[in-house]
């Protein structure tokens, strides 16, 4: 079995920049179409390639994209006091 802590990862899969990648893309189509008059056809447009970048999300599992770093101990909690 693999350790957790080789396998992880701050960077996700390319797959994961590719769906979010495609929402960005969306939210700007539908933020020029918005600008420019607004138009709506190409606001539409632009929010059914951002369903479409939810739909890759979805299919590629972003949200298995996970760091697992050690868990954060406050400093009082570990012992060392602050200096005052």
């Amino acid at each position: 079995m693999e350790d957790d802590a080789q396998r992880a990862s701050h960077g996700g899969r390319a797959s994961s920049w590719l769906a979010v990648t495609v929402i960005v893309l969306g939210f700007a189509i539908g933020g020029v179409g918005l600008c420019l008059g607004p138009m709506w056809p190409l606001f539409w447009m632009g929010a059914a390639v951002c369903v479409l970048g939810g739909i890759l999300l979805l299919a590629f599992q972003v949200f298995r994209d996970v760091v697992l770093d050690a868990p954060r101990v406050p400093y009082r909690q570990a012992g060392a006091e602050p200096s005052e």
